[in-house]
């Protein structure tokens, strides 16, 4: 099948008078959010506050989106339907680490949400360094997040080139067009766009998805004979299992380590921190399991195309290519403003995250000035600029698989720390150190490939190198706790941490 299908103009018109309209909507958030909010006390919070924290005053209902808007991002849209596209079941990894991670927000979550309130932080590096007293270890964990998120935003900008590249425009102009989107959006609207538009990404991506699995499989024949067709087209798995048996152990490595990852970003944290309560949290990790249902009919997409015959050398295009084939020119059009505004919102609340790390943690002379915070979000929406033109991923989602082998490494001194464990702060710069160079080097070596061969003990299997990289780092890190504790012949209490209140 020729897969060099045209959009006409009513599939262009639609795109941009969707895509348009909420990017206007976002970036005018200031003028009219007030009119929704009357009761909102004058001058509660700082204007830098307000920027990139929402105030700290976001309900369950706006925090259930704005979460699961940013953990629901062009990796779900784009980057899970191309992997299963290319490999079958094994793309599928994506759905059981969004089932292990909630537990984890609930246990976790409440508890750093009520230190960072109690503290004033804004940030993961915020509260690492007031419990360990080290300025080396908060900027460690401020520069791992800062560097993990930009493939991240990388990732969200190529959501949105892809989009509009199907709709025919080629060059830089598509990767131009979503650069200055996201920098207009978050620029004037802060967290509060992101926040207050999630409602309308989420329902446009809810159309297009509940639409895709109910017309595609009709058109092609039902459940059963798109399943057949595109058996036919992917890597043969003997004996009818869903994931060849070299994939097992990568498939079960790259979930959990996504799930340790995924609340270790700026972004997800910010949203988190950006909750009114603890309840509140703990109320959306109850809920938010109903993204992964959507979640698992998008990863359909995959094997959709290979029944509907599409055929093309850019795994990014699955999704584009499949919606012109099936839909009408216009809904494909509103179909890929869904994408792009499902980008567009993570990638902004992406970069506020980032942009609270340098404010907060990075410069030396910390300011709660919104300028300062817009023009770091516009650097590192720079930055991400740069992963697009410079990084040589063979599939979209080995930029967010890269991020977590890098914000993994902060898990010792953030979750860890958490914990009655006294671990000394040059224990866990040490176990940084080495754990980053460790997974860096992993990545650069399999030509950044999420999984790495590991042969030990008559044992042979690709294992996920985020999962490896941590394990050298908390190996590591409790190795010399005990060498520090035992040279300096210390008592338990001596290493207590510091309590994590300013």
């Amino acid at each position: 099948m020729n897969t060099s299908i045209l959009p006409d103009n009513a599939a262009i018109s639609v795109f941009v008078v969707c895509f348009v309209a909420t990017i206007v909507l976002g970036s005018t958030v200031r003028l009219w959010r007030p009119l929704l909010n009357r009761r909102k006390a004058a001058n509660r919070h700082s204007e830098g506050e307000e920027w990139g924290l929402g105030g700290r005053e976001f309900g369950a209902w706006v925090t259930w989106f704005l979460v699961g808007g940013d953990f629901y991002t062009a990796y779900t849209v784009i980057a899970v339907p191309a992997l299963v596209y290319s490999t079958g079941g094994f793309g599928f990894f994506a759905l059981p680490y969004t089932i292990i991670v909630y537990p984890f927000i609930f246990a976790v979550m409440p508890r750093l949400w009520t230190i960072a309130r109690d503290g004033g932080h804004a940030t993961a590096a915020d509260i690492v360094r007031a419990r360990f007293g080290s300025r080396t270890l908060e900027l460690m964990v401020a520069v791992s997040g800062l560097v993990a998120v930009l493939p991240y935003i990388a990732l969200q900008l190529i959501g949105i080139r892809t989009v509009i590249e199907a709709l025919g425009f080629t060059g830089m102009l598509p990767l131009l067009v979503a650069f200055v989107s996201l920098a207009a959006y978050t620029w004037l609207g802060g967290l509060h766009a992101p926040a207050l538009t999630a409602f309308i990404k989420d329902v446009m991506i809810y159309i297009a998805v509940l639409a895709a699995v109910t017309i595609v499989p009709i058109h092609l024949g039902g459940y059963g004979a798109m399943f057949h067709s595109a058996a036919g087209h992917l890597p043969h798995v003997p004996d009818g299992h869903i994931v060849a048996q070299g994939q097992v152990v990568p498939y079960a490595t790259l979930a959990l380590s996504s799930a340790f990852a995924a609340f270790l970003y700026p972004h997800t944290l910010t949203g988190i921190l950006a909750a009114k309560s603890a309840d509140t949290i703990r109320q959306n990790a109850v809920f938010l399991p109903a993204y992964t249902i959507v979640l698992g009919l998008i990863a359909l997409l995959g094997l959709m195309a290979h029944a509907a015959g599409i055929v093309t050398t850019s795994s990014s295009q699955v999704v584009p290519q499949l919606f012109l084939a099936i839909f009408p020119s216009w809904f494909a059009g509103f179909c890929f403003a869904a994408i792009a505004v499902g980008a567009l919102v993570p990638a902004s609340v992406m970069a506020i995250g980032a942009a609270n790390l340098i404010m907060h943690n990075i410069l030396p002379h910390r300011s709660d000035s919104v300028t300062g915070s817009r023009v770091a979000g516009f650097a590192v929406k720079v930055g991400a600029l740069g992963c697009v033109v410079f990084l040589n991923a063979k599939f979209a989602i080995d930029l967010q698989l890269l991020g977590g082998v890098i914000i993994l490494q902060t898990f010792p001194a953030l979750i860890m720390g958490l914990l009655p464990l006294r671990l000394p702060a040059p224990a866990l710069v040490a176990g940084w150190v080495i754990g980053s160079v460790a997974g860096l080097g992993l990545c650069w070596i399999d030509g950044l490939k999420p999984v790495h061969p590991v042969a030990f003990a008559g044992f042979s299997a690709s294992v996920s190198t985020g999962l490896l990289a941590l394990a050298i780092n908390v190996t590591v890190t409790l190795l010399l706790g005990v060498v520090i504790r035992l040279a300096l012949g210390a008592s338990p209490s001596t290493l207590r941490p510091r309590s994590i209140r300013r």
